[in-house]
């Protein structure tokens, strides 16, 4: 037991400060010591300091709670990158010659507005013996509180054995359990060391092309400021290459062959019809395209004319029992995905909507998850949580009634749980008249996907019967449901989980004769790839491995959380548009004249997601103590000045004519949302 797990037990018990016990690490509680709680905002402070008891008192920035001990908090990000002129005065002034920048010795500074409680923390650590970690339980929380203890100077033996407090959920007795489970901070190092690289690794990024190619910009005749980011740079690519393609598509036509089977002959009246689709064979391979559709009509009229009237022979015929399980519980990508298409929310709206229903409500656990999976010992509070929904949301009663709380599904899986879990309801009961329409819209999606958890499986009976017609293989399918389980409580307004049972196929039996009473082409047209939406878009990024081509770099991508993380990609979306990058024509999303001009300007491999998969690959290592800091920096530096020197060849005269962007955020760029 570390000196203070031990301290926190104490504390934790109420005990008063006249006890003095021993432990076997040789500690001895003493009156005058104090535990420092740093919480990542007020909001969590304000919960950590509910989960103790006595008399406490607010102080001006912190929480002096009844045994001595202080909860204070940050308000995001205390401290930023330093502006390059704070390096070199001559860099204030953007120059091509000065390119890359690259800090010897890092400086943070505090961000405008939040030296005042900067300036509380600092006081309260100079006189703490402890402290904790509170953070929020994800990479960027990690850092958050580390770099302001680093930053202001704390004792070694202090930061050696500092706490880490891990909250998903703002309940009391969830807070509680937190409180008597907290972890030494030192087990997060590497998740802290991965956060500082990520955030040093996109200042040099995001600064450096940013204003190399601000001013390639400016040479062309454009004013505005080009900004380029490790993760919104490919995500504007992909915007722009699909717009591309979009206008480049000319439709092309494509050929199908039905045959309508009988069982019999026509005219007895125990006769049973059913249509099978022809599925070409490898010989037809120079007659399809990349898709395998048969694009010459010639050889889909010779099979036509080749089946009508014949003798069809069952090949195969199978009979399956089938079930799909519910649905995961959400992440924040995937509720923001389902909020955007059932309710045309943007994403950023989404996440502001979950922290309030998380902060201000305490409706839900942690929304800035990117797990689907809960930990099992949540599965025991089941009834608390389900029972809230109830009372909660009346319109859910019904599907709460009829849940099965003993069921388990396989969202309860303790391995693929870490610092958090899915978003779902916490066991707090609240009116939800006292929710916005958007707050309420939210909680209820996250709700039904909580209820669905302890539904059964959708089950269903599948039918495939192979049938073979001069030679020509055909194959007919049926799906039809059995119980409906968790697809009960979908609407019919929900096309991704809406299912139609398919006309049954009559029994058959393999060697069975069918009489092909007849035979149809049917012509299609290839249709257009889709402009993105902000869901599809959003989508994309969660799922990028499928728009890259190298095996490597797909599986990083597959084995990682896409491109960007839960926390980002709202607001890259958000700052593509403002940035005027992007811009929407009713729910599409169309690359601008500059935003095209850009991508265009840029090399290849910064605007696809492969450099990023790389970059999160490395990340993920230093986090888990596999790579070392400069081994991932150095390369890193190298491949900027590549990059710039790579620039100084394009052709700026694409940028004449375009209209420029206000460039009011040419000195914030360096903001953690703006630099990726």
């Amino acid at each position: 037991m570390s000196k203070i797990t031990a301290k926190l037990q104490i504390k934790i018990a109420q005990l008063q400060p006249s006890d003095i016990y021993c432990y076997t690490t040789v500690f001895t509680y003493s009156f005058v010591s104090m535990i420092l709680y740093i919480a990542e905002k007020p909001s969590l402070g304000r919960a950590i300091a509910q989960g103790f008891s006595g008399q406490q008192q607010k102080q001006d920035g912190y929480i002096q709670l009844g045994n001595g001990d202080c909860v204070t908090w940050c308000i995001g990000h205390l401290l930023e990158q330093a502006e390059p002129d704070k390096y070199d005065p001559a860099y204030a002034k953007w120059a091509l010659q000065h390119l890359p920048i690259v800090p010897q010795d890092w400086i943070l500074v505090p961000k405008k507005g939040t030296s005042k409680q900067l300036s509380v923390i600092k006081r309260l650590l100079k006189t703490a013996t402890h402290v904790v970690n509170a953070g929020d339980p994800d990479r960027e929380g990690q850092l958050l509180v580390d770099e302001v203890i680093t930053y202001c100077k704390v004792k070694r033996n202090i930061i050696d054995n500092a706490g880490r407090l891990l909250i998903n959920d703002l309940n009391l007795n969830a807070v509680k359990k937190s409180l008597s489970n907290i972890r030494p901070n030192r087990d997060f190092t590497g998740l802290s060391i991965s956060a500082l690289a990520r955030s040093r690794a996109d200042w040099l990024y995001g600064l450096n092309l940013t204003r190399a190619y601000t001013l390639l910009g400016q040479r062309g005749g454009y004013s505005g400021v080009l900004s380029v980011g490790r993760v919104q740079t490919p995500v504007l690519g992909l915007v722009v290459r699909r717009d591309a393609e979009i206008a480049q598509f000319q439709s092309k036509p494509f050929y199908e062959v039905l045959a309508t089977l009988a069982t019999h002959a026509i005219g007895d009246d125990s006769s049973q019809t059913f249509s099978a689709k022809w599925q070409p064979s490898a010989a037809c391979e120079p007659y399809q395209d990349e898709e395998g559709r048969v694009i010459v009509k010639k050889l889909a009229q010779t099979v036509v004319s080749k089946t009508r009237g014949q003798l069809g022979v069952v090949e195969s015929y199978t009979v399956k029992d089938k079930q799909s399980p519910p649905p995961l519980p959400y992440n924040l990508s995937s509720l923001q995905i389902d909020a955007s298409k059932r309710f045309n929310l943007s994403p950023k709206t989404v996440l502001n909507v979950c922290q309030s229903l998380y902060e201000r409500h305490q409706l839900i656990t942690y929304p800035r998850s990117d797990s689907r999976y809960l930990p099992m010992e949540h599965f025991s509070e089941a009834p608390k949580v389900l029972s809230a929904i109830k009372a909660n949301a009346p319109e859910q009663q019904s599907a709460v009634d009829n849940a099965n709380s003993k069921l388990k599904s396989k969202a309860w899986n303790d391995s693929k749980v870490d610092a958090h879990h899915a978003i779902i309801p916490t066991s707090r009961s609240k009116a939800i008249s006292s929710l916005s329409a958007d707050e309420a819209k939210i909680y209820q999606l996250i709700a039904m996907q909580y209820v669905m958890q302890f539904y059964g499986p959708h089950k269903y009976q599948e039918q495939t019967a192979v049938v073979t017609i001069a030679g020509g293989v055909f194959v007919a399918k049926s799906k039809a449901t059995t119980d409906k389980g968790w697809l009960a409580l979908t609407k019919q307004s929900e096309p991704k989980q809406e299912t139609k049972n398919e006309p049954a196929l009559p029994t058959l039996a393999k060697g069975q004769s069918l009489d092909c009473i007849d035979s149809q082409l049917v012509e299609k047209q290839t249709s257009p790839p889709k402009h993105f939406t902000e869901a599809t878009l959003l989508a994309a990024m969660t799922g990028i491995a499928r728009y890259v081509h190298d095996a490597n770099i797909k599986k990083i991508l597959k084995d990682t959380d896409g491109l960007g993380t839960e926390a980002t990609r709202a607001s890259i979306i958000d700052l593509l548009f403002k940035r005027q990058f992007m811009q929407k024509n009713g729910k599409e999303i169309h690359a601008t004249a500059t935003g095209k001009a850009l991508i265009n300007a840029l090399p290849s491999e910064s605007t696809r997601p492969d450099m990023t998969a790389i970059w999160e690959a490395n990340l993920d290592k230093i986090s888990q103590r596999k790579m070392r800091y400069q081994d991932f920096m150095q390369p890193l530096t190298h491949t900027i000045g590549e990059l710039i020197n790579a620039s100084q060849r394009i052709d700026t005269s694409q940028f004449a004519g375009l209209a420029s962007t206000k460039p009011a955020y040419k000195k914030k760029w360096r903001k953690k949302k703006n630099a990726r």
